[in-house]
């Protein structure tokens, strides 16, 4: 089991879109400041997550999500909640 997942940084406008088999563990990492991508932005809320059976569905959802028009679904999903 794989999920595709996007989280949205509480300080800046800033998303970040990828997978992972833990889901907690992950969010985490990302919090604490341990993945050199997202480090600057944390911290983070999970904004979006959809479970894939396998690593190869789960990487073309990725690519979908990091798209022009799947980081533009996700920003008028972040830009919605209260």
């Amino acid at each position: 089991m794989h999920i595709v997942y996007a989280i949205s940084s509480i300080a800046r406008s800033y998303i970040y879109v990828g997978m992972t088999s833990n889901m907690e563990a992950r969010l985490s990492r990302h919090n604490r400041g341990f993945e050199k991508t997202t480090k600057p932005y944390a911290p983070f809320t999970l904004l979006y997550s959809e479970v894939c059976a396998d690593r190869i569905s789960a990487r073309k959802r990725e690519k979908f999500w990091k798209s022009g028009s799947g980081k533009e679904h996700l920003k008028m999903l972040r830009d919605s909640k209260p």
